[in-house]
């Protein structure tokens, strides 16, 4: 069953495959009962915002699930999905964009398309697993280099470098806007810099950036005041446009290549259009309403802050996402988590052994603008309880019921 599903007798439903039920909101049920949920990528509360389900439904109702049909080549192309990509291109700086029905699927198909046998790529070692599977299909050679060490990746530029010289090719560098596990910056403008010695592109993977960071929201790029030299830019609408697909944008020149050569999209249906009509109208509100976003950080800043003023190690984040780190191990961070979710009533995600090193606990929360100040308070308290009580052992003996 590999490293994920060898457990899933006993978590299959309860740890895995959870069925959180309700409307998309902080609260929602589980398994029968209210929790507070701080593990949707809703980050500026679209999911379930009045104008985007008028938007979702009229979309729906002009066009059905089905229009267009076929791939965007060949049949499955429209003056929407066109104008989306006008506008998502304007907003992130971009002479072109080009949409993508799938994040994942989209980012594997963008870095097969920009290299081949004879380029080399340089990558961050806590790559997000899309650029690994998009790695995977690369034919040539590949470098990673110690996770946001700007040293160790001009090391590795070193060796490709060398290696570019002796097989004609180009030279890329994939790294992330916003790392979604550890909510760390990617550090842009620090491997930008490194253009002065290098020759190479930058591909930026800004799927948790996109939408949450920014003086507008425009993502990591901007937050980071680099936006021209980021050569290729990714961004996810399953995050803060709470809705599903994802874009790349570029120069027109290279965007158009994108257009002919992405094998996920050149064989693939095109995006339905209801969803179209909704990632309109949630671009609109992304750029029109920057309270949702500040909504959003003051929701983030106030839970991080409060959990540092109680001694809780957050890491490196400088963003919204809000990763916990306790010492445990796999059997105290599974009855932890019970606790949390049967007698607290929160439910939050947790990392253990082997994304992280053994002996330690991930508790990983997404705060959102629909979150409130209450929701902050309660998960405060309640962390603090179930902290002394991993401190006091009281999770070292715990029984883990099959479910």
């Amino acid at each position: 069953m590999g490293p994920i599903g060898e457990h899933y007798k006993w978590s299959h439903g309860y740890f895995s495959f959870p069925k959180l039920e309700g409307e998309i909101a902080p609260h929602m049920n589980f398994r029968g009962k209210e929790h507070l949920v701080w593990s949707l990528n809703n980050y500026l509360g679209l999911a379930n915002h009045p104008e985007v389900r008028k938007a979702d439904e009229q979309g729906a109702a002009d066009f059905g699930m089905a229009y267009p049909m076929g791939a965007r080549m060949m049949s499955g192309n429209s003056k929407y999905h066109e104008q989306l990509e006008q506008e998502l291109a304007a907003f992130v700086g971009k002479e072109d964009a080009f949409v993508l029905n799938y994040g994942y699927q989209g980012m594997v198909s963008i870095i097969d398309a920009l290299v081949d046998r004879n380029d080399v790529v340089v990558y961050d070692g806590e790559s997000h697993a899309c650029i690994i599977d998009g790695l995977r299909l690369h034919m040539g050679k590949r470098f990673v280099y110690k996770h946001n060490n700007i040293e160790d990746c001009k090391k590795q530029l070193e060796r490709a470098t060398k290696l570019a010289e002796q097989t004609g090719g180009g030279i890329l560098v994939i790294t992330e806007g916003v790392f979604g596990m550890s909510g760390a910056q990617g550090k842009l403008k620090e491997i930008i810099d490194l253009k002065k010695d290098f020759n190479f592109r930058i591909l930026i993977d800004d799927a948790h950036g996109f939408g949450t960071m920014g003086p507008t929201g425009a993502g990591t790029h901007e937050a980071q005041n680099c936006i021209e030299g980021i050569d290729v830019y990714f961004g996810t609408f399953a995050k803060s446009m709470a809705g599903i697909g994802g874009f790349v944008a570029s120069t027109e020149e290279l965007t158009n290549y994108f257009r002919y050569n992405l094998r996920s999209q050149t064989y693939a249906k095109a995006l339905p259009m209801p969803m179209v009509i909704g990632l309109l109208k949630r671009l609109e509100l992304l750029k029109n309403n920057p309270e949702l976003r500040e909504k959003l950080w003051l929701i983030a800043t106030t839970l991080q802050k409060g959990l540092r003023d109680r001694g809780f190690d957050l890491g490196v984040t400088d963003t919204v996402v809000t990763p916990v780190f306790l010492k445990g191990e796999l059997l105290e961070a599974t009855a932890l988590t019970m606790d949390l979710r049967e007698n607290y009533g929160i439910f939050c995600s947790i990392v253990v052994y082997p994304v992280i090193p053994k002996g330690m606990i991930e508790l990983r929360l997404i705060p959102t603008a629909a979150h409130s100040l209450e929701d902050v308070q309660r998960t405060l308290d309640a962390f603090s309880e179930v902290a002394e009580k991993l401190k006091n052992g009281n999770y070292k003996e715990a029984k883990i019921p099959v479910t």
